[in-house]
């Protein structure tokens, strides 16, 4: 099996998006204030409800993989059919600044992780990791979930199948 016979398989598989965000600290005191970070992701899921816990899938090396590696406390951000433009931002190769792409997206920091949570997501959850796993070219991170919001979003969720965003329905 090839890794394009196997990747095109897999796309067959419709998923959830979510962005996953998390808060780098400034890196020394009185210097530069820590940044925003954000990435939109796809393999997400939940794994236990006692306790609760959750898994994504982040690619090795990455930047989010780097920043939970150091820092454990994390948000995710379950985006809604009509929040493809974050999507599709938060996925861009060679983008600019996060803080660039969070600009003009309505957000509040969440108070037990510090992490930027997305206004108008279908749910909200904040995590601090409990486990990391390598897994090939990924790691799998666990994280115990903090906080769960379910504010009155409209709409349906944002999916992922055949290598595009897509609605329900």
């Amino acid at each position: 099996m090839s890794n394009d016979e196997f990747r095109a398989a897999m796309t067959r598989l419709a998923a959830g998006v979510v962005l996953v965000t998390a808060h780098e600290p400034e890196l020394a005191p009185g210097g530069p204030g820590g940044e925003d970070v954000g990435m939109t992701a796809t393999a997400f899921m939940s794994v236990s409800l006692d306790p609760p816990l959750v898994l994504v899938s982040l690619r090795e090396g990455s930047r989010m993989d780097d920043l939970l590696d150091e820092r454990p406390l994390w948000g995710v951000s379950v985006l809604s059919e009509n929040q493809r433009h974050i999507a599709g931002r938060f996925s861009m190769k060679g983008r600019i600044s996060d803080r660039l792409l969070f600009e003009d997206i309505p957000y509040v920091r969440g108070e037990a992780s510090g992490a930027l949570l997305v206004g108008g997501a279908l749910a909200t959850l904040e995590c601090r990791t409990e486990q990391r796993i390598p897994a090939g070219d990924h790691t799998l991170v666990i994280g115990r979930v903090l906080t769960a919001h379910v504010p009155s979003a409209d709409g349906g969720p944002l999916t992922y199948f055949k290598g595009r965003y897509r609605q329900l329905g």
